[in-house]
């Protein structure tokens, strides 16, 4: 990596460490690492952290700390090891979760596969053997940024809105796949179509997914998504779910 880490202010909320320019393995991975390492250090001072693509957040009232010392203590950690190379935080789970390709539940599949240089069935052989990496967690709670998959999906946006897709809706966008948690607006292309919640509010953990995770989406019936729709309760949509080492 030529990219040097950096930490950064955020308003008086807190430091921001930045591991890439744009999105890439490494820096993701050296995002989550990172935060993990945070959280294992204890420090009274940090009431929270989170991560985006690249960086890891971390929430401390600047205000009351001595932010030097914060700075520090952050550019210390970061010197103690590569962290592009780290690996990835224990706790993590693998899901697979049913899907259902195309029909009229997922109408954008043929348009997308075109744009990646695929008929449909190719397309849906690639998307569903595709193992991808939670990102991050934005947009709408619980909202899983998954990837990458190859540089054949890089696909443009749409150039019209799509007025709303349904919650499970599984989305492709820039080597990207997102499962949206509610029925939203879009710009990116419907392709398939899940009964998996992401925001389970009643729930203990209201969030499904957490950064780190990894989900394969396998090919299902049309006739199964709407029957675990119907039917499944616990909203894991009829997914398997496996720990990861």
């Amino acid at each position: 990596m030529t990219f040097s880490p950096k930490i950064a202010t955020v308003g008086m909320a807190g430091l921001l460490v930045t591991f890439g320019d744009k999105l890439s393995e490494p820096a993701n991975r050296a995002a989550l690492a990172f935060r993990a390492a945070v959280n294992a250090q204890g420090w009274k001072e940090v009431s929270e952290t989170t991560t985006s693509l690249v960086s890891a957040f971390v929430l401390c009232d600047l205000a009351a700390v001595d932010i030097d010392v914060m700075q520090g203590r952050l550019a210390d950690l970061l010197a103690s090891r590569d962290w592009y190379a780290a690996p990835l935080p224990a706790g993590r789970s693998l899901w697979h979760v049913p899907t259902v390709y195309g029909t009229d539940l997922a109408p954008q599949l043929e348009e997308a596969a075109a744009l990646a240089g695929l008929d449909p069935d190719a397309a849906i052989a690639q998307l569903s053997s595709a193992r991808v990496r939670v990102l991050t967690i934005g947009f709408a709670p619980g909202q899983p940024y998954m990837g990458e998959l190859p540089a054949n999906w890089d696909l443009p946006r749409q150039e019209g809105l799509t007025r709303s897709v349904p919650g499970g809706a599984l989305i492709t966008a820039i080597r990207q796949l997102i499962i949206f948690t509610a029925a939203s607006p879009t710009g990116w292309r419907h392709i398939g179509q899940t009964a998996f919640r992401t925001f389970r509010p009643d729930a203990s953990a209201p969030f499904a997914l957490a950064p780190g995770d990894e989900l394969i989406f396998p090919s299902v019936p049309r006739a199964e998504v709407l029957r675990l729709r119907a039917s499944d309760q616990t909203g894991d949509g009829g997914a398997d779910r496996e720990a990861l080492p």
